[in-house]
């Protein structure tokens, strides 16, 4: 019997370093998967969310799946990762942080332990593009970033990748020094783009953009529905961050998966949802519909279509493979031994 155990140990500097940022690959992933989910082909859990603090919601959440045509076998994997909404704030830490491990199906043995955070921050804001693909008017060209932080910089990153005429990018955040700092660091990657600071002005940075993104861990109502214009599309990300009426004026809403999203406290469509203001028929289709066809997505220019993604898990473990696929053929990561010999052969040694 082999008894050997090893994964593979994967940094964030290893995915960066084997040339995995490709945000068109990386989109293309998550499409397939997506419709891999539709068709039945991947196993998915409810999340367990451990919340530590309902005011603040910072959690940790276990989030497993399995996907049975990755791999020869088939590939499950596990997302641990924390949300402490505050840390950015008061403790200069970031608000995510967490790990991947993969396993294969034939024999259930581990593959890799990963960073989760970059994955996690890239998936996101890929979902969103994906969002803004099928329902944002294909001439857009105002983005509005609410958050200036790292997934507010990552989905305009996504976005302008499929929406490369962008040339306006408003930025609200709490602080003039989060705007200041953002208009500079994403100015200097997109040059031909016009970054302008709206003092926490949510209004101002809102009213005029063909794209708005609401990438923030507020658990306060900050966009308002009377802000945005007809034919806009609205990316959430996070929780609380929409007035009610931004959802109720929507031509179409969309999720990543309805299913899941609804059962969930946090977003804004959750607590409608449990409040009896949205029912399941008020939700116009998963993305997935749209992706294959299904359904249209965005069928004029004057339609306010509205998307949330809440994650999945299967989307962090596809991509996460994709990347270790490509750190294994490049020699890279660590070769980590968990165990060399039987566990009777391993306690003998000490007893």
């Amino acid at each position: 019997m082999d008894d050997r155990i090893s994964v593979k140990l994967i940094s964030a500097e290893d995915i960066l370093a084997a040339n995995c940022i490709n945000i068109e690959e990386i989109i293309a992933v998550i499409e397939k998967v997506l419709l891999q989910y539709k068709s039945g082909n991947i196993l998915l859990p409810d999340k367990i969310s451990q919340t530590f603090d309902e005011e603040s919601q910072s959690r940790i959440n276990c989030m497993p799946s399995a996907i049975y045509t990755l791999g020869t076998d088939g590939i499950c994997g596990v997302k641990w990762v924390s949300v402490f909404p505050q840390n950015p704030l008061l403790h200069n830490r970031p608000n995510v942080s967490g790990v991947i491990v993969l396993s294969e199906m034939k024999y259930g043995l581990p593959l890799a332990v990963m960073d989760g955070t970059l994955i996690t921050t890239l998936r996101t804001a890929c979902m969103g593009a994906i969002g803004a693909k099928y329902l944002a008017r294909r001439n857009s060209n105002a983005y509005c970033a609410i958050g200036a932080g790292e997934q507010g910089k990552m989905h305009f990153a996504a976005i302008k990748t499929l929406f490369p005429q962008m040339d306006t990018c408003y930025v609200a955040s709490r602080t003039a020094k989060s705007e200041t700092n953002f208009c500079m660091e994403m100015g200097e990657k997109y040059p031909t783009v016009r970054f302008i600071a709206c003092g926490s002005n949510y209004q101002r940075a809102s009213e005029n953009a063909d794209i708005i993104v609401t990438a923030v861990s507020s658990q306060l109502p900050l966009l308002k529905a009377d802000t945005i214009k007809k034919g806009a599309f609205y990316c959430h990300v996070g929780g609380i961050e929409d007035e009610d009426e931004v959802s109720l004026k929507a031509d179409k809403i969309v999720c990543d998966n309805w299913n899941s999203l609804k059962h969930r406290s946090t977003p804004t469509l959750s607590r409608l949802y449990a409040e009896g203001r949205i029912k399941d028929e008020d939700i116009y289709c998963d993305i997935a519909d749209i992706i294959d066809g299904t359904k249209p997505g965005r069928e004029n220019d004057m339609e306010f279509n509205y998307f949330n993604s809440i994650g999945l898990s299967f989307v962090d473990v596809a991509v996460a493979f994709s990347f270790y696929k490509k750190i294994v053929e490049k020699g890279m990561g660590i070769d980590w031994i968990i165990r060399d010999s039987s566990i009777w052969e391993c306690i003998k040694r000490v007893m």
